[in-house]
């Protein structure tokens, strides 16, 4: 399986982002919002920015292995699940070549920050160091239109934000589109958005 890994830019940059789309199958705006971006012709960046537009190349919920890739990281809340449930996350952390690929990226790259686009909660959930990971995730808000949350509200072990974010100290933030609306109607929010990631972030 090969994961497309996008380098929008790669030289003279100040901050590394990552932005991911489809951790779930069956959450694929992000891959729309992503791809239809990066066909606008683009020559000066302050930030690199590097895109990840469809991590789980299944179109339901879990992989092809019938696991939750927000389930799967070697957090330390961890914890082995009911494989027949939408939640299992794998029979040991960072089972799954789509975890491991992510967690190689962010070792090779270093990211400042890192986005990943979900469905369907209309919120921008945070996990990192406070104060810098609020203010990202209070800007993402104000272009999105949807209002921050720290807490998802319900268990999640094994998440991305809890390795990435609160474990490993990036700011990562989770963005939860409305899926109700039509993902092209979401497109100029989210141009505004990855020009921000690009340009002034």
């Amino acid at each position: 399986m090969t994961i497309e890994i996008i380098k929008r830019n790669s030289t003279n940059y100040e901050k590394t982002i990552l932005v991911i789309g489809v951790f779930h199958g069956d959450e694929p705006q992000g891959e729309y919002l992503i791809k239809e971006f990066l066909k606008i012709p683009k020559r000066n960046f302050k930030n690199r920015l590097v895109y990840i537009p469809r991590l789980n190349s299944n179109s339901e919920r879990k992989n092809p292995n019938g696991v939750d890739l927000n389930r799967n990281y070697p957090a330390k809340n961890w914890e082995l699940g009911d494989k027949t449930s939408n939640y299992y996350g794998g029979d040991f952390p960072a089972s799954e070549i789509e975890t491991k690929a992510v967690i190689k990226v962010t070792e090779e790259i270093q990211p400042d920050a890192i986005i990943s686009i979900h469905a369907p909660f209309k919120i921008v959930n945070y996990d990192g160091p406070e104060e810098k990971t609020r203010a990202l995730a209070e800007k993402i808000s104000e272009i999105t239109g949807y209002p921050t949350q720290k807490e998802i509200g319900y268990a999640t072990p094994g998440s991305f934000g809890t390795y990435m974010g609160l474990e490993k100290e990036i700011p990562t933030i989770t963005i939860e589109v409305d899926e109700e609306v039509p993902v092209i109607e979401l497109l100029p929010k989210f141009t505004n958005l990855f020009n921000y990631l690009e340009d002034e972030y």
